[in-house]
């Protein structure tokens, strides 16, 4: 036992990491009942849709999991940028037929909000988690209220700290290798966010409670280094993402597969703010980081004809590969096999 899996009531000390986009319900109740954190993402979810799959959830599983948000404050439109952008983009309209008077403009993702926690209180989860910080205090309360252990993601020491001094249970050391998008909240300058190993045993050093490792742990050797360096679980989630109950693409999972997996970058051009993926044409030809992009979550608008275009003809050229710098762990095999092998 350690110190996580007593705080969680879990037998394992492993947590699937929620992966907005890849995953729902499924992935949550095979993990949980498998022993590990089962994690749903919620970023991209609408409150009926939350609602839909934590009823998913509690119908497969008596034990504990994790329900995750966002927590960014949304940008106030802005018409010129959006418009430079999409002149950006206008030679990839011409390719693909795309007519840009007609595509919708809109966030692609949502933050934790009061709607949500109406209906999250229904369920009261073991574990709610954020990403980007925390939400106002009075979310935040709300959620402790009904028993929920509180976890967020911390890429320096600096955040873990402040973290710890707004009463979270249990930090997330978020390494530069972690796949999807960096948890940086204190700044904007994402060269502040070291290697998972080289994170990990000062967060553990400068906090008192439980920390979790995640970034580029694919196996159980990985798992283990982890908790040599002080964690009290690991979080995975690449490598879960070739798993039956992975909703990845053809496209996405096509790519796991591939040499290319081997090659990722951090890439601001899907949703405007820095995520690690896997490089496609996309990220060659405009660059991983363009100052051009639209402020975090408004990019997603602009791209997301290309990525659908693209991927009709079987091409991973425009969407977001998400990956960590590690595949190596990612196979085609049940999610509570991938649970059981992390902990072995």
């Amino acid at each position: 036992m350690t110190a996580i899996t007593k705080l969680f009531g879990t037998d394992l000390p492993i947590i699937q990491a929620p992966m907005a986009g890849s995953q729902l319900s499924a992935m949550a109740i095979a993990v949980s009942n498998a022993g590990g954190l089962g994690s749903l993402p919620c970023a991209m979810l609408a409150p009926e849709g939350i609602g839909k799959e934590l009823a998913a959830i509690q119908a497969g599983t008596k034990k504990p999991y994790n329900v995750n948000f966002f927590c960014h404050v949304p940008p106030a439109p802005d018409t010129v940028r959006e418009a430079a952008w999409r002149a950006k983009l206008s030679p990839y309209y011409e390719e693909f037929g795309i007519d840009a008077d007609k595509i919708p403009t809109g966030p692609g993702r949502m933050p934790f909000s009061k709607e949500a926690a109406d209906v999250l209180e229904a369920f009261k989860p073991a574990v709610v988690s954020f990403h980007f910080g925390l939400p106002e205090k009075a979310l935040l309360a709300r959620v402790r209220s009904w028993g929920s252990k509180i976890v967020s993601s911390a890429t320096t020491v600096e955040e873990a700290r402040w973290l710890e001094a707004q009463g979270v249970d249990a930090i997330i050391a978020q390494g530069n290798e972690a796949g999807g998008h960096r948890g940086v909240f204190l700044g904007e300058d994402i060269s502040t966010q070291p290697g998972t190993f080289a994170l990990l045993p000062q967060v553990v050093k400068a906090v008192k409670v439980p920390v979790i490792a995640a970034g580029g742990i694919a196996d159980a050797k990985g798992v283990a280094a982890a908790m040599a360096l002080g964690a009290s679980a690991a979080q995975a989630g690449t490598a879960y993402l070739l798993c039956p109950e992975s909703t990845a693409s053809a496209v996405h999972r096509a790519a796991l597969k591939g040499p290319k997996a081997a090659e990722t970058a951090l890439t601001n051009l899907f949703t405007g703010r820095p995520a690690r993926g896997i490089v496609n044409r996309f990220m060659r030809e405009m660059g991983p980081m363009n100052p051009a992009a639209p402020a975090f979550p408004l990019g997603t608008a602009a791209v997301a004809p290309l990525r659908a275009a693209a991927e009709k003809n079987g091409s991973g050229d425009f969407s977001p590969l998400w990956s960590g710098q590690n595949a190596t762990g990612c196979r085609e095999v049940p999610a509570a096999q991938v649970t059981k092998d992390l902990s072995s």
